[in-house]
């Protein structure tokens, strides 16, 4: 079967988490806690995912927003912690992501959105980012009771878009989850969003490029679709 199908993941890769950057500075003084809690939140869902423990994105979200709040000895104003949570669905996309999707559908890929979020938030973070007409479908893993990287999330997704799971490729900024993806049996292309190295022992995608425009491209090479 013919690879026609990309999925991308959301949070950081279409979606620009800095954003959030200026409500941590008022909140606690410093913008990198932005970083700190997302990387929190992340490691949160995979405990969940090892020790079975049935939560939500959002849930953890909030979760992980308190307890950064009391390891830092302060003490977060009801009002300043649901600003911060409600902005996380009206997060801003990155510039390169419009003219990469136009490319890929061009090319004649279906694209997908596939996401930690509940299928209630990442409708909303697409629609207010203004992606919704780039999308041909939304995924959540909400209806799993799990998070990426479980290998079982992957096969969900393969399973909703009657696609075999080979025939797939993720693409994503977060290592883990390329990592999880090609563990599962689909393709992978990285998006190098923080200059930070792709982790040495994980499996590593066959596409890979700092902009989303140029990883389009050479994705579209790769499949031979030029």
């Amino acid at each position: 079967m013919e690879r026609d199908t990309i999925l991308f993941d959301i949070n950081e890769t279409v979606l620009d988490l800095s954003s959030l950057q200026p409500k941590f500075e008022s909140a606690f003084g410093n913008p990198a806690v932005t970083g700190s809690w997302f990387s929190m939140l992340l490691h949160s869902s995979t405990v969940c995912i090892l020790t079975n423990v049935k939560s939500d994105f959002g849930t953890l979200a909030g979760t992980m927003l308190d307890t950064i709040s009391a390891r830092l000895g302060i003490e977060l104003p009801a009002a300043a912690r649901e600003d911060i949570l409600s902005s996380f669905a009206s997060l801003p996309p990155h510039a390169d992501i419009k003219p990469a999707l136009d490319r890929l559908r061009s090319a004649g890929y279906r694209t997908v959105s596939f996401t930690n979020s509940s299928l209630k938030l990442v409708t909303s973070q697409i629609t207010n980012a203004g992606l919704l007409d780039y999308f041909d479908e939304l995924v959540s893993v909400e209806e799993t009771g799990s998070f990426k990287p479980d290998p079982r999330v992957y096969q969900f997704v393969a399973d909703r878009l009657n696609r075999p799971i080979e025939t797939l490729r993720l693409v994503a900024t977060h290592d883990w989850d390329t990592h999880g993806a090609l563990t599962a049996g689909m393709h992978a292309a990285y998006i190098d969003r923080s200059a930070a190295p792709y982790h040495p022992q994980y499996l590593e995608p066959d596409v890979y490029a700092t902009s989303m425009q140029d990883l389009a491209e050479r994705i579209i090479v790769k499949d031979g679709k030029q």
